[in-house]
């Protein structure tokens, strides 16, 4: 992209107002973009499933492989679903158990505090009136299924739309140059976020795991459910890690008696979350996300607040997106080199390197064959 006739300061003026028109658009269009954003995240983990398939079995063919990863992913869906539901279910009847302790707590938290202390739980749920809250809770339940229904229709249109991709790359870059170049960009957002999800998906087990093995030892009921909510909310950075800290440990403060279970219990999940997080994270991780952690709190809330909950879940991909594109033109590549940790957008990635600075990639000499002499 050539920029004669601007000055860096008009180029770099128009960009910053492009960045807010996209993202006021994309705030505008939420209930669009976010349905349509899912299913892409969708369809690259299925993808990324399908590949996993023919590599461990060779013979499938890529049809066979797309088919049994959404399989997989369906049945993965409803038994977490199920699972979910049923444990919801009976984790909402043990809470009355729970009242005498819950009225023990908020009549401590009023005293130490010097308010007075509220009315006990079972008088307060007494008061609610259910009815009031009906339509809310259907108008809930209407969005999540018109939105869950979005997801999947847009789902099928972009599996079905998979073979055609590469048609249109060809009709879309004429030049064999920016073609290979373009190739090149989608293939390394490809890696990038399938990389990020398989470090997310492996890092959170593992929390799970240890914070499950924790909270038996301690003696937390549910434990099972608590891991399974901790390695989902780890998805979500920063604030998916402390709400999987901070609410089994006020569980185990309701369960028992006295304090020194929940003690252990958040210092245990603390220290837990601190090692994966800030020491293997990193290591698995290396270059491959090269995001800044200041960039990482800040993507959270900026696509949170464009894109509601999921942008929150799918701000670290979203960013990668963004500065892997805005690394490819001279006058955007000044942002992605702010969001990246060591100043390099796409560390460790040389291939193009030319192309993306507006030199034409040398093409290897021809073999040349000696010629025959005529007569």
């Amino acid at each position: 992209m050539t920029t004669s006739g601007f000055s860096t300061t008009a180029r770099n003026c128009l960009v910053i107002l492009t960045v807010i028109a996209v993202g006021a658009t994309l705030r505008s269009m939420a209930g669009i973009v976010s349905p349509l954003l899912l299913a892409v995240f969708l369809a690259v983990m299925i993808d990324s499933l399908a590949r996993v398939i023919r590599r461990i079995l060779p013979g499938v063919s890529p049809g066979v492989a797309v088919a049994i990863g959404i399989l997989v992913s369906v049945v993965v869906f409803c038994a977490s679903a199920l699972f979910v539901a049923d444990n919801t279910s009976a984790f909402v009847l043990k809470l009355r158990d729970y009242e005498p302790k819950l009225n023990t707590l908020i009549a401590a938290a009023a005293s130490h505090l010097g308010v007075k202390a509220p009315q006990n739980i079972g008088q307060i749920v007494g008061q609610l009136d259910p009815v009031a809250y009906l339509g809310t809770v259907a108008q809930a339940l209407q969005g999540f299924s018109s939105s869950a229904a979005l997801v999947l229709i847009y789902l099928g249109f972009i599996i079905a739309s998979r073979r055609a991709f590469d048609r249109k790359t060809v009709k879309l870059f004429r030049n064999r140059n920016d073609r290979h170049e373009a190739s090149h960009v989608i293939g390394h957002v490809r890696e990038g976020i399938e990389q990020y999800l398989w470090i997310q998906t492996v890092t959170g087990a593992l929390i799970a795991v240890l914070s499950a093995g924790v909270m038996l030892l301690v003696g937390v009921q549910d434990a099972a459910f608590w891991a399974f909510l901790i390695f989902i909310v780890n998805f979500v950075p920063i604030v998916g890690a402390a709400v999987g800290i901070v609410l089994p440990a006020l569980f185990a403060l309701v369960q028992f008696t006295g304090y020194g279970e929940a003690v252990i219990v958040l210092g245990s999940l603390f220290a837990i979350t601190f090692v994966v997080g800030n020491i293997l994270l990193p290591r698995m991780q290396g270059n491959s996300l090269n995001m800044d952690p200041l960039v990482v709190l800040a993507s959270l809330g900026f696509w949170g607040s464009m894109l509601g909950f999921t942008g929150m879940f799918l701000s670290t991909p979203l960013t990668v997106l963004m500065m892997v594109i805005l690394a490819q033109f001279e006058g955007s590549r000044w942002i992605a080199i702010m969001l990246s940790a060591n100043g390099d957008p796409i560390a460790g990635d040389k291939s193009g390197e030319k192309t993306r600075k507006g030199a034409e990639p040398t093409s290897p000499p021809r073999e040349t064959r000696p010629q025959t002499p005529i007569g």
